[in-house]
């Protein structure tokens, strides 16, 4: 019996970027694996053991009915649960039909819409199952990860940033494309850990790790309307990747309200 904690990372209805992001650890993967018993891993072994866990890291939202079965069983064997990425935290992408017909757009699509078995919502895995902590992103910040898993080695509780990208701008000397360039960006109320990459490379940030600890979203939508956006396209931006997040979703609901 080992005697290092058992660790258990589990798909849900994703893109497995999270868990790539993970393998992308390198050199620090291996580091990783000589401190946990890593028990259950599709993405990267066959070994594929049940639980107990001392800790389940969880990417991907809950879509089907067999989800909701899942995640009950997980968190019953896990001593924490911890959720990766946007889909696991707010939704995902896959949630832009929470605010649609999901049977008419089955219809649609499908050639046998009758085979899809799937929950008219795409919901976080927090609406399910109590959750110890959350990593955010599109996909996580592979650090972001490790730390996380790092304190838990040691007790502690996870300490992530909760300001806005803006910080992380400045703090790498980005000029603002907001104020310089006129783009509707979403940096000033999106959660930092990404490093600031859109902006860094010039472009408007698209809110991949969802809102702040504190987002004034309304501030945000006033100055996209200053800059010409009509509603809609503001509503769209916060209809996007972390769309499902309730600021974001309240926020977008209010603007699809308004007449033109």
């Amino acid at each position: 019996m080992s005697e290092r904690p058992r660790l258990g990372i589990f798909k849900f209805t994703s893109c497995d970027g999270c868990q790539v992001s993970i393998l992308n650890l390198d050199a620090q993967l291996i580091e990783l694996a000589e401190r946990f018993d890593v028990a259950y891993f599709v993405e990267a072994s066959s070994r594929l053991e049940d639980g107990p866990y001392d800790v389940a890291l969880v990417e991907g939202s809950v879509s089907t009915e067999h989800e909701v079965e899942q995640i009950r069983r997980i968190r019953a064997g896990a001593a924490q649960l911890i959720t990766i990425g946007a889909c696991a935290t707010s939704g995902g992408i896959q949630a832009l039909r929470n605010v649609a017909n999901m049977a008419e757009w089955r219809e649609q699509t499908y050639p046998h819409p009758n085979w899809i078995d799937a929950l008219e919502k795409s919901t976080p895995i927090s609406a399910h199952v109590p959750v110890d902590s959350e990593i955010h992103g599109c996909p996580v910040d592979k650090l972001q990860v490790l730390r996380v898993l790092s304190r838990a080695l040691l007790g502690a509780t996870p300490d992530l940033p909760g300001s806005s990208v803006c910080l992380e701008c400045k703090r790498q000397g980005n000029v603002c494309v907001m104020v310089a360039r006129q783009m509707p960006c979403m940096g000033p109320v999106t959660r930092a850990g990404c490093g600031a990459i859109c902006p860094s490379m010039g472009r408007d940030c698209y809110a991949c790790f969802g809102p702040t600890d504190d987002p004034n979203v309304d501030a945000l939508a006033d100055q996209l309307l200053a800059l010409g956006l009509r509603r809609r396209n503001v509503a769209r931006r916060f209809r996007g990747i972390t769309g499902n997040e309730p600021a974001f979703r309240r926020l977008a609901d209010r603007l699809e309200n308004r007449d033109e």
